[in-house]
């Protein structure tokens, strides 16, 4: 009997591949066929996906880099994806495709146009990416993560929450230690490859807290390739313990075992902080789209769970004050972990997929259990 067949399609950034590697893992064991479609950007993304997803390459593009010759050549590459990916969709005919946003969703999503396939969209930020913002009124539903999401005039969302992966689900509202006179951990991450203005600030914020608390204290420290060296040198001369990375494999546990996360407000890093329920400082990228990041982070903010810090008023000064007031204030802290898991929707995925199955017209079964990929 043929498996249902699900094509997913997601940019190369973390924001758009975990999400979409949490539906993977859901519809595998629901039993489907699962085809990821992306670019060599994307790729990067796929070691955490189920050994029997398919991964394919496509041929996509962006306005945002290169020059001139290579931005007039984006349409046409653009094209051919979607061609090739229409002879494809011909051939295997997949039962729903969904498209998690960034330029290389656009030859699945426009192939599936083309062909009248069932297909969706799912929106981890508050506000529509340029890529999901042309397909949403091209589609049967638009899933948000965010909640409220800005839509087109006459487009209705769908709230699903964001998606986390399995590991992510595994430490869902993982019991927190509140900070005290014993080893405490900050992780900070700045989406999947760090942030610059992390690096340069977050350390010195730190090795100014009171010795007291820099006694006990662990840093694990996301930076991006350039800074890693110096960033690490810096927590070595101050006396920090640290582990500087470009990149975590390990987050979530790194994060069940923080008092403390200080990050980016990414829609799947505020998905994370949220269902594993950790205090937050919440910087948002200033120049994300539409803002979107600070609506990533109302939520949190709101709630009591986060405190957020504008990028124009992200100084060492005014960062030591907000970690301090998280470490030295134990009952504050607890409040913190669990106003944020009343903002966690750890079965975003289960519900993403019943969408997927409606839009199929299915009744599959649901997860096994104990069964996994």
């Amino acid at each position: 009997m043929r498996k249902p067949y699900l094509v997913i399609a997601a940019g190369g950034t973390g924001g758009h591949m975990f999400p979409a590697q949490a539906l993977a893992e859901v519809m595998l064991r629901r039993g489907w066929r699962v085809k990821l479609s992306t670019d060599a950007r994307g790729a990067r993304y796929t070691g955490g996906f189920p050994h029997s997803t398919e991964i394919e390459q496509v041929a996509s593009a962006t306005f945002a880099r290169g020059g001139i010759i290579a931005k007039a050549m984006v349409p046409l590459r653009v094209l051919g994806g979607v061609v090739s990916m229409s002879w494809r969709m011909l051939r295997d005919r997949p039962d729903v495709v969904v498209g998690f946003g960034g330029y290389p969703s656009i030859p699945a999503l426009g192939a599936a146009w083309l062909l009248r396939r069932p297909r969706m969209i799912h929106e981890q930020n508050g506000v529509l990416g340029r890529v999901n913002t042309l397909f949403a009124k091209h589609v049967q539903t638009v899933a948000c993560g965010t909640w409220p999401t800005e839509l087109p005039e006459g487009v209705e969302g769908v709230h699903v929450g964001n998606p986390v992966r399995l590991a992510v689900k595994d430490r869902a509202g993982a019991a927190y230690i509140p900070p005290g006179d014993y080893p405490m951990s900050i992780l900070v991450i700045g989406g999947s490859q760090g942030a610059r203005i992390l690096s340069d600030v977050v350390p010195p914020a730190i090795a100014s807290l009171p010795l007291e608390t820099l006694q006990h204290l662990r840093v694990s420290h996301q930076a991006r390739d350039e800074d890693g060296e110096r960033v690490a040198a810096y927590y070595a001369e101050q006396g920090v313990d640290a582990d500087v990375q470009p990149f975590f494999n390990d987050v979530p546990k790194r994060m069940t075992e923080a008092q403390l996360v200080i990050s980016r407000s990414g829609a799947s890093s505020v998905a994370d902080i949220s269902v594993i329920g950790r205090p937050s400082i919440l910087v948002p990228f200033a120049a994300a789209t539409a803002d979107h990041q600070t609506a990533n982070a109302r939520g949190l903010v709101e709630a009591g769970a986060a405190i957020r810090i504008p990028e124009s008023k992200l100084t060492v000064d005014s960062l030591a004050e907000q970690i301090t007031a998280v470490l030295q204030n134990p009952k504050g802290a607890l409040q913190m972990s669990q106003a944020a898991l009343s903002q966690a929707k750890p079965d975003a995925a289960q519900d993403l997929a019943a969408l997927v199955e409606m839009l199929a017209g299915q009744n599959a079964p649901q997860d096994p259990e104990g069964q996994t990929e």
